[in-house]
């Protein structure tokens, strides 16, 4: 890509990204509204006071009893200002408790999505290379059980066979509770809270990257670059890498960039079973409470991500194609 093109294709990508985003503020908006139940009667539930002149004082209180257009104009200009709304079940504004859970999450699904993509190219790639071989078989077997397989179900086995019966690793939470543990050790003792969750949300992209890889490879090495590099006398070891793993990732990369963002929303299932305390669990808790401010903010947070993740995908065409052309 020539570096001039640069700074006018991330202008158009980022204007593309805000209209994207806001359409998605306002279909979230009007989706969580069309939610049945009153939510000013679950916050007066939980406060024990559920009088009429009570309920009334809450609908005035958060905007329920203005119209809806005046509802979702009232938000938007909030979004536009970083003004997310607040939350009646945590008493805290939404931004700040988005902020405060995702760092876990970001966390979570970068250990998760660096395991997947690291071993999936790498178990296709051997995949590919030995072709009706037992290890090309027992590569396909892993990756399709693993593609079948719950994710809820992986992270229970899991957690019955490290924690349960080995007790090697702990089974909740993202860092041991009452430690107060400092430097090195924190360091430690949070990534033997990660393990658990990132191998079961990884396992099942991993075997996505695997099959996909595998497949790609199979195809580039039919190519007549390839038959002509091997003609030539280009070493194996050269021709697998530079001629048939280097075509066979844009796929790869445009399928990551895309599942990227699924990591979030695949991340809500794994964070409550680990008791992560990540923005899936923070969005699982405000559906129960009917938190919709809370909710709208953590679809909003994902919705930026995913668009963000996207971006970074049309960027890397670039380094691993240089004769690719972003537009």
């Amino acid at each position: 890509m020539d570096p001039s093109k640069l700074p006018g294709f991330l202008a158009k990508r980022l204007v593309k990204a805000a209209i994207v985003v806001l359409a998605i503020v306002v279909c979230n908006f009007f989706l969580i509204h069309a939610a049945p139940g009153d939510p000013a009667s679950v916050i007066a539930g939980q406060s024990g006071a559920a009088d009429e002149r009570f309920l009334q004082q809450l609908r005035t209180q958060f905007g329920l009893d203005q119209p809806l257009y005046v509802q979702l104009w009232i938000y938007v200009k909030g979004v536009l200002t970083l003004d997310l709304g607040f939350s009646h079940r945590q008493q805290m504004p939404v931004a700040t408790l988005i902020l405060d859970r995702l760092p876990a999450t970001l966390l979570l699904t970068g250990a998760a999505f660096a395991f997947a993509i690291t071993l999936g190219i790498t178990l296709g790639t051997l995949a590919a290379q030995r072709v009706g071989s037992w290890a090309d078989s027992v590569i396909t077997v892993l990756a399709l059980t693993f593609y079948a397989t719950p994710l809820f179900w992986v992270g229970l086995m899991l957690v019955l066979f490290f924690s349960v019966w080995l007790e090697w690793l702990p089974s909740f939470g993202m860092m041991s509770v009452g430690a107060n543990l400092t430097g090195i050790a924190a360091v430690l003792d949070v990534a033997k809270h990660l393990l658990l969750p990132a191998l079961t949300l990884g396992l099942f992209y991993m075997a996505v990257y695997a099959r996909l890889t595998r497949a790609t490879m199979l195809e580039v090495a039919d190519q007549d670059f390839v038959k002509t590099a091997r003609a030539k006398g280009v070493p194996e070891g050269q021709v697998v890498r530079r001629h048939v793993l280097r075509n066979a990732l844009l796929p790869v990369i445009t399928f990551a960039g895309i599942q990227a963002g699924q990591l979030v929303g695949g991340s809500i299932l794994v964070e409550t079973v680990f008791a992560w305390p990540g923005i899936g669990r923070l969005a699982f808790e405000a559906l129960l409470a009917r938190d919709y401010p809370v909710l709208m903010g953590v679809f909003f947070a994902t919705s930026v991500m995913v668009v963000l993740f996207n971006l970074l995908t049309d960027l890397l065409y670039a380094v691993v194609d240089p004769r690719v052309e972003v537009a």
